[in-house]
């Protein structure tokens, strides 16, 4: 699913027009970012958790050129769905 659908599908489900959606989608995706970038955890009770893990240096191989390559530590945006949305998946 897209941006466009996603917007396009709340739109219907709500009533309201797509540039109102679109700014609510947007601004939302803002604040995940903005809290992710300083390093806080965002908390969507029944649906899930936006994290920030952290990757510890490494040296890593490009097989290609046979060299080492250091990759330097690093933090990633990572998505952990909450129990009950997981149990839905698997079934």
């Amino acid at each position: 699913m897209t941006k466009a659908e996603l917007i396009n599908e709340i739109a219907i489900a709500t009533g309201y027009d797509k540039t109102t959606i679109s700014n609510v989608v947007e601004s939302y995706m803002s604040s995940v970012k903005k809290s992710l970038i300083n390093g806080e955890n965002v908390y969507l009770r029944g649906f899930g958790t936006f994290q920030i893990k952290v990757r510890k240096a490494k040296i890593a191989r490009n097989i290609f050129a046979s060299t080492s390559v250091p990759v330097p530590a690093h933090r990633i945006a990572n998505f952990k769905p909450c129990k009950e949305f997981a149990n839905e998946m698997r079934e």
